[in-house]
């Protein structure tokens, strides 16, 4: 019963953090270079609703149906959220424009559409089902032409990230300071090599001394070297190899389908670029060397990723 009651109070933990991370956007991206395309929108919207109100009588109340007021209503309103959130996480460019102004025009068809539930246009009028039928498919083929865009971003993003992540995305796993993966992606990896039945060895590396930065130079000093030296480990690192942090220090490195002869020549390649690795401290009173320590193991076994992980913090 306490352990039922435990994973009961941890669903709900989950949900009240995912519920936490929606805030209000402090930014939307301009469409088109309007960085107040959301009231223009909104003022067009409007604008419809009036012409409608000086058209036709509204139906009375006796006469709508909620089901469809309730149903249209909301996917109205989830492509307002839908727009709000991509101008809220993307930068301006083409292809936030082409996403959002497939969006938006969708929007205006499901708002007419909408309106139709208020206001009854005679048969005779034309122009209310043009609206609606011709709104809607041109934000699908503007929003079908945004992703294809999309996709080719992506694909450049992430030969820009190769060596930051392999195989999948996830941010949750995202060290904040070196913006590489941290130790539950690198273990994530691990997984996913022994379910596919691979090989491979990785690599745990870091430096001796670091505290004493720490300790003299600063939490700033020491989160820029840390910075400055994962760069300089991704530039040493192969097309398919990952490089994430540990923890203090330590970065660790998968190297997928590697023997154990070459990832020993790859590591010790990686620990002398670290331990030969300059530092140019920030008040420009020198530059900084530290030596540099190397682990490694075959990633192949029974134990849980996390056990191989802390087993390579012993060797070192």
């Amino acid at each position: 019963m306490l352990s039922h009651s435990q994973a009961s109070f941890s669903r709900v933990m989950r949900l009240a953090l995912s519920l936490s991370s929606f805030r209000k956007p402090t930014r939307l991206a301009p469409v088109l270079g309007v960085p107040r395309f959301g009231q223009w929108l909104a003022l067009a919207l409007a604008g419809l609703m009036l012409l409608y109100a000086q058209l036709v009588p509204a139906l009375p109340l006796a006469q709508w149906r909620w089901v469809d007021v309730l149903g249209e209503g909301s996917m109205a309103l989830m492509l307002a959220v839908w727009l709000t959130q991509l101008r809220a996480s993307r930068p301006a460019g083409r292809v936030t424009d082409f996403l959002c102004l497939g969006v938006a025009s969708m929007l205006a068809g499901q708002w007419v559409d909408l309106l139709d539930e208020f206001w009854r246009l005679p048969k005779s009028v034309v122009w209310d089902n043009a609206l609606e039928s011709g709104l809607m498919p041109l934000g699908m083929v503007l929003l079908t032409w945004g992703l294809h865009l999309w996709r080719q971003e992506q694909l450049a993003l992430a030969n820009a990230l190769r060596g930051r992540e392999r195989l999948f995305r996830e941010h949750r796993s995202l060290d904040g300071v070196t913006q590489l993966g941290d130790a539950s992606y690198m273990a994530a990896q691990i997984t996913l090599e022994r379910q596919r039945g691979c090989s491979g060895v990785v690599l745990m590396l870091g430096w001796t001394g670091f505290d004493r930065v720490l300790r003299e130079r600063g939490l700033a000093e020491a989160e820029r070297m840390l910075q400055a030296a994962s760069q300089l480990l991704l530039l040493h690192l192969r097309a398919d190899d990952l490089l994430c942090r540990y923890g203090a220090e330590r970065f660790v490195v998968l190297l997928p389908g590697t023997d154990s002869h070459t990832a020993d020549t790859l590591g010790q390649d990686l620990q002398q670029a670290l331990a030969r690795f300059a530092y140019p401290l920030s008040d420009g009173s020198g530059r900084l060397r530290l030596p540099a320590t190397l682990a490694s193991a075959p990633i192949e076994g029974e134990g849980p990723p996390d056990a191989l992980l802390f087993q390579l913090v012993a060797l070192r």
